[in-house]
């Protein structure tokens, strides 16, 4: 399996109305990879993907940076699962899952 492959295996876990951080789902991999990378595997997510349930680790739309129509997509998708956000930022702890607590 890919690191790319491991990513989205991970991110497929999180259940409607929550989130995690970039560096949550890197930590959930073995080898542990960092925050970037796993939003550079995102980058490429396909659609089954729920590449808009990652965030930055304060709740932040970091997809922004490399597309703000992007950034307008991930916060309807939160929106739409009832995740509240206030100023483009999630709250994160009322929709941040612990991580240790996915099952495959």
């Amino acid at each position: 399996m890919t690191t790319r492959d491991r990513v989205f295996r991970v991110v497929k876990l999180i259940p409607r109305g929550k989130v995690l951080g970039y560096g949550d789902v890197g930590q959930l991999l073995s080898p542990a990879l960092s925050g970037l990378l796993v939003g550079r595997a995102l980058a490429t997510a396909p659609p089954e993907v729920p590449w808009w349930r990652v965030v930055g680790r304060t709740g932040e739309l970091l997809v922004a940076k490399r597309d703000p129509q992007l950034a307008v997509e991930q916060r309807l998708r939160l929106e739409n699962e009832g995740v509240t956000l206030e100023e483009d930022r999630v709250d994160m702890n009322a929709h941040r899952i612990d991580p240790f607590t996915l099952e495959d």
